[in-house]
Parts: structure tokens; C-alpha cells; sequence
């Protein structure tokens, strides 16, 4: 008998079926959106646009929220019409990103808002007129005043603050006698920022208020404006067993500069409670005194390093050049704030011989000392730190070995701007204020490679950029001036070469 013969099995040639993708659910979208916006990927605005009108409220409120995020004016009309939204979240989150936008144009729709029938809204309504702080806006946050929702008439206090004009400030004046003591807190704030003395009558009986909150504000206010008739209020408030309002009235008492105060500080500089400690500290170096300075050494080696870091600003304030070798001490500390304290204080002090120590901290790993560091450079015009600087505005490390050349047309790293530690800010400061500044041809190239590579809201921005104050008669140039000079001066290179 013949043997079988075995059958082969051809493999299956129908394709397998893709794995079906989940639907796009409106939790998926929302997710989607907030993960765009976190990459900074989202240039296309229609998905958001067309999302606040999908049928799920959630994913609108996220489109509201993401399009405040990103304050692209493109989104306020659909926004705006998103304040009608029947949802109470979609709403307070539309007049929220509008607020964050900060158009002109959407005050009126904002306005109309506020007639909503939910306080978190109105209370979002408010906060948003206060982002745009047009004072078109008063008469309606006038009528809010009297809101039965404390919390609305808490930002419609802060509101009127931030517009800042007599008809805000008067306003003003029936929130300053609401029963809610918040809402009486935010009209004593907003009040204080007016610039003018005419406010300190008004504030000043309110350190007697029976609320320890509005009694802090009236001393944030009094001290801003530097009230010495309110001195012996702030003592006798001082001397009382609270400890909650200590600080304001501490911070207070050093900005208006009292030297009758100096007792009830060094008394301070000695409270079991550290955030006691360090505002005194912090009064005693505004004063300027010699007790100031035997107090911040005597608290240099303090258990609590916020108490340290204030030392160290306290002898940059009132200490001078015997001072430096507890500031480099404390250069060496453990924590970042009585490291970044030292950094600031070398630099007040002028403490030249100590300007290579300060260029170790730029490699620091916080960004707060390397901030200090940058300043500090440029406060004592170390031209020994130029290089270091112009790599920052590269993004180049410091203490990287590799090679910056600026002759090349696209050098190593990124010009940009890290708003977040604004390392990028301080060194374009701190290079124009080294001694050579821009007739270093060094510097020179690197600021103009900057100005060609930076955008011009970028450069706009860096122009107002305040310059940090600088000792003796030395006047700094703006960023403008040096971003503008260093054009003609490449121009003229050029031609005669």
C-alpha cells in the first residue's frame, strides 16, 4: 500500500484585521488637548475653536480653559460667546480666559456677564475685569459692590484696586465697611495702591480692625507708603502676643525706616517662630544700622536656612568689606537660600576680590543662585565672567567644554528666553553693565547675533526689562540702547571694510 502523501498547509492570506481604534470620546478629546497644549504643539486653533461647541460641557470647559493658556486673541469673539454657555464651568472658564487674553474688546461681553445668575461666575466676571483694568468698567463694578456673594464683592474690590483712579477709589469706600472681613482686606489693599499719601488717612485706623486679616493689609499699606505717623501704631501692635500679623508689621517698619524701631527688631530678630526672625532680619538690613549688622552675624549660623538666607541679605545692606568671609561661609551652604542671600550680598557690597568665587555659582544647580550670580557679575563689572555670560544667552552650559564661536553663522545651542528663571534676561543685563559693555568685540557680536534672532515682541519685551540699581554714579544702558547701538556700530564695520 502507497504511503499517503502529506498535505502541505498553505499560511492564511487574508490580511488580519487592524486593531479597531477607541472612539473618540469627549474625555479623550479633552485629554488630547491638554496634553497639546503641555507639548506647546498646538498651532492650529479650529479644533479648540470647534470644541467649544461640542455637546459635551466638559470638553468645552477644557477648550475654554486651554485657549486662555495660550491667549491667542483669535479665540475672544467664540469666547465670547461662550459667557451665554449653559453650563456654570464653560462659563466661568470662558470669562476666566478672557480676563487672561487681556483684549479690550471683550470688556462689554465680559460686562454684560456679570448680570449671571451664579456667583463663581460673576466672581470669575470680576477677576477678568480686573486682568483688563479699564476704567469704562467702574460704573458696573460699582453696582457689584453690593453683591449679596462676599467672594464676588471680595475681586470686585481688588477690581476697582487694580484700575486704581478717584472714581475707583471712591468706589472703593463702601467695601472698607463690608461685615465680611475679606472683602474689607482687598479694599484696604486696593486702596494702598494708589501711589498718592492722600490714602494713609483712610488706612490708618484700620490696625485696629477686628480682623487680624484686614489689620495685616492696613500694615502692607502703611509700610509701602512709608508712614511714620504709624509708627507707634505698628509698636504697640507689635508688642501684642500675636504672632500671626509679626511679619507685615516687621516688613512694614523697615520699609518706613524708623530708627525708634530698632529695638522692638533686634527683640524680634530673637522669636522662637524662623518667619519671625527673618522679616526682623530683613527690617534691620532696610534700616541700615550697626545693630543690624551684629544681628545678621549672629544668625548667620541660624538652625533654619530661610533665617540664614536672611542674614546674608541683612549684611549685604548694612555689613561692608570685613563681611566676606562669613558671606563665603555661606556660599557653601547646603541650602540653595542662603547661598543665593551671599550671592546678592557680594554684589550690594561691591566685593571685587570675591567676583571668581561668584562665577563657580553659575553652574549651581538652582536657577535662583544662578540668577543672584548673573547680577552679581554685572554688579561688580567682572569682565572675567563675559564669556560665561554670552554662553547663557546660547543656552550653552557654563562649564561646558565645548567650543562657542561666534564667527559661526549658526553657533552652538539656541538663543532664547527661559522666562521661567530668566537666566536669559540677567545675562544680556549683566553684559551690558561690564566695564567695556559693548565696545568689547566679543560682546558686541554676541548682542547683535541675539537682536537678529530674537523676535520683535521678544526684543520689545526685553526692552522694558527694569535694569537692577546699580552704586555710585554709574548709569547703566537700557537693553533697547544696547540692542539699538550695536547695528550701527556692525554697519560701519562693514563699510569700512
Amino acid at each position: 500500500m502507497a504511503p499517503r502523501s502529506r498535505r502541505t498547509t498553505r499560511p492564511r492570506t487574508t490580511p488580519r484585521r487592524a486593531p479597531r481604534r477607541p472612539p473618540e470620546t469627549p474625555s479623550r478629546q479633552a485629554a488630547k488637548i491638554r496634553r497639546s497644549i503641555a507639548e506647546g504643539r498646538l498651532e492650529d486653533l479650529t479644533p479648540l475653536l470647534l470644541a467649544l461647541s461640542d455637546p459635551s460641557p466638559g470638553l468645552r470647559q477644557t477648550a475654554a480653559v486651554a485657549l486662555g493658556i495660550l491667549k491667542d486673541p483669535r479665540g475672544r469673539s467664540t469666547l465670547a460667546a461662550a459667557l451665554t454657555d449653559p453650563d456654570i464651568g464653560v462659563r466661568a472658564s470662558a470669562a476666566e480666559a478672557l480676563g487672561a487674553i487681556g483684549r479690550a474688546e471683550s470688556r462689554e461681553p465680559l460686562e454684560a456677564a456679570f448680570e449671571d445668575p451664579d456667583a463663581i461666575v460673576r466672581a470669575r466676571v470680576a477677576g477678568a475685569l480686573r486682568a483688563l483694568a479699564d476704567p469704562r468698567s467702574i460704573p458696573v463694578l460699582a453696582v457689584h459692590a453690593t453683591d449679596p456673594s462676599p467672594e464676588v464683592r471680595q475681586v470686585v474690590a481688588s477690581a476697582l484696586g487694580a484700575i486704581g483712579t478717584d472714581a475707583a477709589a471712591d468706589a472703593l469706600a463702601p467695601l472698607l465697611a463690608d461685615p465680611n472681613d475679606r472683602v474689607r482686606r482687598e479694599a484696604v489693599l486696593g486702596l494702598g495702591r494708589r501711589t498718592d499719601a492722600s490714602v494713609i488717612p483712610t488706612v490708618r485706623p484700620f490696625l485696629a480692625d477686628p480682623s487680624r486679616r484686614v489689620r495685616v493689609a492696613a500694615a502692607v499699606v502703611l509700610g509701602r507708603h512709608r508712614d511714620r505717623g504709624s509708627v507707634p501704631l505698628l509698636l504697640e501692635r507689635l508688642a501684642t502676643p500675636e504672632t500671626w500679623e509679626k511679619p507685615a508689621i516687621l516688613v512694614a517698619l523697615g520699609r518706613i525706616g524708623s530708627v525708634e524701631a530698632v529695638p522692638a527688631l533686634l527683640a524680634a530678630s530673637d522669636h522662637p517662630a524662623h518667619w519671625v526672625r527673618v522679616c526682623a532680619l530683613h527690617a534691620l538690613g532696610d534700616l541700615g544700622v550697626p545693630e543690624a549688622r551684629a544681628a545678621a552675624l549672629t544668625h548667620a549660623r541660624d538652625p533654619s536656612w530661610a533665617v540664614r538666607g536672611a542674614a546674608a541679605i541683612a549684611l549685604g545692606a548694612a555689613g561692608g568689606a570685613d563681611e566676606l568671609p562669613v558671606l563665603l561661609e555661606l556660599l557653601h551652604d547646603v541650602h540653595p537660600w542662603p547661598r543665593r542671600g551671599a550671592t546678592y550680598a557680594i554684589g550690594r557690597l561691591g566685593l571685587t576680590e570675591a567676583a571668581p568665587r561668584i562665577r563657580e555659582e553659575l553652574t549651581d544647580p538652582v536657577a535662583e543662585v544662578k540668577l543672584a550670580a548673573i547680577w552679581t557679575l554685572g554688579r561688580l563689572a567682572d569682565d572675567g565672567a563675559r564669556e560665561e555670560l554670552v554662553r547663557l544667552l546660547y543656552g550653552v552650559r557654563p562649564g561646558d567644554p565645548d567650543e562657542l564661536v561666534l564667527e559661526d553663522p549658526d553657533p552652538a545651542g539656541n538663543v532664547r528666553s527661559d522666562a521661567e528663571s530668566r537666566l536669559f534676561d540677567a545675562a544680556v543685563q549683566a553684559l551690558g553693565r561690564l566695564s567695556h559693555g559693548t565696545s568689547d568685540p566679543f560682546v558686541h557680536r554676541a548682542l547683535l547675533d541675539v537682536r537678529e534672532r530674537l523676535s520683535e515682541e521678544e526684543l520689545d519685551r526685553l526692552a522694558r526689562l527694569p535694569l537692577p540699581e546699580v552704586g555710585g554714579d554709574v548709569t547703566p544702558p537700557t537693553l533697547r540702547m544696547l540692542f539699538e547701538t550695536a547695528i550701527p556700530a556692525s554697519a560701519d564695520d562693514e563699510e569700512s571694510g
